[in-house]
């Protein structure tokens, strides 16, 4: 992950409790093998972004885009422990960054991705159909790998 003068930036301290999730990590079998738990999910959106495909990936990146409505989920009550884990799961294209979702007080953080993007959206139906089952238990080898003594 890349942090940038207006990225919250993981070490800072100024991270909250709940990240808005619009791609892989809105899925609970992908949290629970990463997490070892599944924290609270609340659908939400993001106006003035969109969930975009990317080249030669599986995953989407959150893109700014003026007319279009990001559809997610809140994921509520992470730890500092359970934001290193996907601090060091995202690519270093993505920048955490705060994000206004309707309803909630304060900026949410996210993941941005800074790097090229397709001109489509992705769609989590899709996603969930083809690779949901390998991304899982690729996540869950990568955490393992990653994080030996934390399960």
């Amino acid at each position: 992950m890349r942090l940038s003068d207006n990225s919250i930036g993981r070490l800072s301290g100024r991270l909250g409790h709940s990240l808005f999730a619009y791609g892989t990590l809105q899925f609970p079998e992908v949290l629970e093998v990463l997490l070892d738990r599944v924290p609270d999910l609340s659908p939400t959106t993001a106006s003035g972004w969109r969930v975009a495909a990317l080249p030669g990936r599986v995953y989407p990146g959150l893109v700014s885009a003026a007319d279009s409505l990001a559809h997610g989920v809140l994921l509520s009550g992470l730890t500092a422990g359970e934001w290193a884990i996907l601090d060091a799961f995202e690519d270093d294209e993505y920048d955490l960054r705060p994000l206004c979702l309707p309803g909630h007080l304060g900026p949410i953080s996210t993941y941005v991705w800074t790097a090229a993007a397709e001109p489509g959206d992705w769609h989590a139906s899709q996603f969930a159909a083809a690779h949901l089952s390998q991304f899982a238990a690729r996540s869950a080898t990568w955490r393992r790998s990653t994080f030996p003594n934390t399960q």
